[in-house]
């Protein structure tokens, strides 16, 4: 079964030749695997190429600002995913977090939160900047108990010393932490107390 959509003019694979060959676009009811690439791109490339143009993605509602960053004077950029209620954390308290650390493409380092069993184990912290990375001192500065923030750490407000917390106790997760500190990493904090 073959269904004719439209005739779209195609560039030329070979640079050298000046002129555009009409190709007809046709949908096939085979199976994807035995499409080229070139006929799974234009069947489904426009869709997506014009739901991200402005005039054809979805309106803002009125009222409504888009979800944005803030960023601090040394780099540190971060977002209230939850908001979180009470008391905020001030330099000098003590609080219990759960994390979660990435490199920035991704890529898992370490979590206080196990990703098979879901337990966790929080991490308890003294908001100061001998004691943990100025970054995160940083993003945990005004959040609130229950609050969630994602944030990206650069490096120079990183681990820039091996014995500033949160880190690892095992061996493995903290070799794999250290190795990357000279590069920018992603936590996603969430405040559970402040003692």
């Amino acid at each position: 079964m073959e269904i004719r959509l439209l005739t779209t003019s195609i560039p030329p694979i070979n640079k050298f030749r000046a002129c555009h060959k009409e190709v007809p676009r046709v949908f096939t009811s085979r199976p994807f695997h035995r499409l080229s690439r070139r006929q799974l791109f234009s069947e489904f490339a426009g869709g997506v190429v014009l739901s991200t143009l402005p005039a054809f993605s979805a309106p803002l509602i009125e009222g409504e600002e888009p979800h944005r960053y803030e960023q601090l004077e040394n780099g540190v950029k971060y977002e209230d995913v939850i908001d979180g209620e009470g008391t905020r954390a001030e330099e000098g308290n003590v609080v219990e977090i759960n994390y979660v650390c990435r490199r920035s493409n991704g890529y898992f380092i370490h979590s206080t939160i196990d990703q098979f069993s879901g337990e966790n184990t929080p991490a308890l912290l003294l908001i100061d900047d001998k004691e943990i990375i100025k970054g995160l001192k940083d993003v945990l500065i005004g959040m609130k108990v229950g609050g969630k923030r994602r944030a990206l750490i650069p490096p120079n407000v990183g681990y820039i010393n091996e014995k500033l917390k949160p880190i690892p106790d095992e061996f493995g997760p903290r070799r794999s932490l250290l190795s990357h500190a000279k590069e920018p990493l992603v936590f996603e904090v969430q405040l559970l107390k402040i003692l």
